[in-house]
């Protein structure tokens, strides 16, 4: 591997690629800011990625967007879509892996939007969707990040906030295909309007664009803070802040870290699971971020016996900056595609 993470090697046999010089796979992680493009051979090494601004409300443009994106990767890999044997595309929101739609994505703008056939068309090689999440924690199990550990959540704070679920070592969907949304469960019924429609959602008060919201509007409520003289202020800057002993930087990292302990505590009570992994662009805080989790879930380790257990130190980390997670989980979408022979685009086999 590349990329600095542990994962067990696997042999070249078992990865399905095909022996007719399509041997590379194209993973694509689209989200709320960003769409990230990873490039990877038979033997899972890296041969590029690339990085550029999501169009958020373009649904009529995405498939050209999307296209446009992996050839510029492929480019950058010295390769043409020929030598591509499937590409894997991860969506935040309600995604319809076997028709190939992305029925809602809120925070895109995108409705019933037929994505795996647009792709197809535009590329000449299968393709395959899946929520962005999900496809995360199924990269996470497959490529055994955790070792196995068969039971987890894959928790990502950024843009959005959504959990992928792993049970026995599958991808739980639920009815709907849309279990681990906690992104849209209410912590707060009087707080601002969520792109959903409720009020108080937990993105409205943890991700991204919510705490740097809270802090320019603290600010322009007349609050000190050393963030007053950025032009333009991130989650991250704010996280930042706050270890640095900034008081108003630290009063929303704490809001923040409550309302994720909270959502922590309720997956791990729900599901029993034995690690929740962190991750998404406001987990690249790193530490102070990690730390308003923690603190919050001591204070509930500190008032039930019931939380020690179920809580126990260390059942949250963080996954290392810059791992790719959500572009790693799109080539295990890839790879579930039917043989990569072309016309066949079902599963060959379920994700893990």
């Amino acid at each position: 591997m590349t990329d600095g993470l542990h994962a067990e090697p696997r042999d070249r046999r078992d990865l399905g690629v095909p022996a007719d010089g399509r041997d590379l796979l194209v993973g694509v992680d689209v989200g709320g800011s960003k769409i990230a493009v990873l490039v990877v051979d038979g033997d899972l090494e890296i041969r590029g990625r690339l990085i550029v601004p999501t169009p958020v409300g373009s649904p009529e443009t995405a498939a050209d967007h999307i296209a446009t994106t992996i050839a510029a990767a492929l480019e950058i890999a010295g390769a043409g879509v020929e030598a591509v044997a499937g590409v894997g595309v991860g969506v935040p929101g309600r995604v319809d892996p076997v028709a190939g739609v992305v029925s809602l994505a809120v925070n895109l703008g995108w409705h019933r939007l037929p994505l795996r056939d647009q792709l197809e068309q535009r590329l000449g090689v299968p393709a395959a969707i899946e929520n962005d999440v999900r496809a995360a924690a199924a990269g996470i199990r497959e490529r055994r990040l955790l070792g196995e550990i068969g039971d987890f959540v894959y928790l990502s704070v950024g843009t959005g906030i959504s959990a992928g679920v792993v049970l026995g070592g599958q991808v739980h969907r639920g009815t709907r295909g849309l279990a681990g949304e906690v992104g849209h469960v209410v912590v707060d019924a009087a707080g601002p309007v969520c792109s959903c429609g409720l009020r108080g959602c937990l993105e409205m008060m943890a991700s991204g664009p919510a705490v740097a919201r809270l802090a320019v509007d603290a600010i322009r409520a007349g609050g000190r803070s050393t963030l007053e003289s950025r032009p333009a202020i991130t989650a991250v800057d704010v996280y930042a802040a706050a270890a640095a002993g900034d008081q108003l930087a630290a009063q929303i990292v704490a809001t923040a870290g409550e309302a994720l302990a909270r959502a922590i505590h309720g997956l791990v009570m729900t599901y029993d699971v034995e690690r929740v992994v962190v991750g998404g662009g406001v987990a690249g805080a790193g530490r102070p971020f990690l730390m308003s989790i923690e603190t919050a879930l001591d204070t509930s380790r500190a008032s039930s016996e019931l939380a020690r257990e179920m809580l126990e130190p260390g059942i949250v980390e963080l996954l290392p900056d810059g791992s790719d997670t959500g572009a790693w989980g799109a080539i295990t979408v890839a790879r579930s595609i039917d043989g990569f022979v072309e016309g066949q685009r079902r599963w060959s086999h379920a994700m893990p």
